[in-house]
């Protein structure tokens, strides 16, 4: 099977791809496209999953990933970043052709932004503690200082957990209210004490309070869709010992 690459139109005309788990070399709970270094996958098998995922959607390019930390953390990147040393943050940006931004999730939500004018690209992983945190607001600043404007910045928000497949507790949503109470629209009501969080949807306003000039949502569900995504949380309510991760790359050709 080969690696199934997820585009979005916001983003035509750049090189990029929201990848899940099919395509790869991984088996067992892993099974799949699993480019996670965390995982106790074989490593001989995520690398050669990595290096699938980077051929599929920037071929000949030098891949940077983070030791991600769910932060609001935005590094600009002008040379390879991977293996075991890769710096921590949740945020990549770069002016630099040749270079592949990777952003790895596994429920989370992944987003990709491109200032086509400016040369700029970025990739964010947006967890609720880094979108509350405000993760994709540090991307567009950093992207800012490379010469990007946030009125030509184009964002797309990748597979990720869904309301109908996220409930949270009475706490978890309280967090959010306290921040701004018109985060309320975010949480619908669940089963006693507890609610279903829109985590696409709560960045998909994050950036478009941000002024972007176009913001858009995948709408897929990484939790129902085992044969194409890989969950924590499906994962966890399984009692799996271990759970695969995707990756999302952007870059200049």
């Amino acid at each position: 099977m080969s690696v199934e690459v997820i585009r979005a139109a916001a983003l035509q005309g750049v090189a990029h791809g929201f990848l899940g788990r099919r395509g790869g070399v991984s088996t067992g709970d892993y099974a799949g496209l699993n480019v996670g270094i965390g995982s106790d996958d074989d490593p001989d098998a995520v690398a050669a999953n990595r290096a699938r995922a980077l051929a599929a959607v920037v071929p000949g390019a030098a891949l940077a990933t983070l030791y991600q930390i769910h932060s609001a953390e935005a590094l600009i990147v002008r040379e390879a970043l991977d293996g075991p040393l890769r710096p921590r943050g949740d945020a990549l940006v770069s002016d630099r052709p040749g270079i592949a931004l990777g952003i790895l999730t596994a429920d989370c939500a992944p987003v990709l932004f491109a200032d086509r004018e400016a040369g700029v690209v970025a990739a964010a992983h947006a967890g609720w503690k880094g979108a509350i945190g405000g993760v994709t607001d540090s991307a567009i600043a950093a992207m800012e200082s490379l010469g990007a404007r946030r009125d030509r910045i184009h964002a797309a928000i990748g597979p990720c957990i869904a309301r109908a497949s996220y409930e949270v507790d009475a706490a978890f949503a309280r967090r959010f209210e306290a921040d701004d109470p018109a985060n309320e629209r975010f949480f619908a009501p669940g089963r006693a004490g507890h609610f279903q969080f829109d985590l696409e949807a709560y960045v998909a306003h994050r950036l478009a309070a941000a002024g972007v000039a176009r913001v858009e949502a995948l709408g897929l569900d990484t939790y129902p869709d085992e044969s194409r995504f890989y969950s924590y949380r499906r994962a966890t309510h399984r009692g799996e010992p271990g759970y695969g991760r995707q990756i999302s790359i952007i870059g200049l050709a």
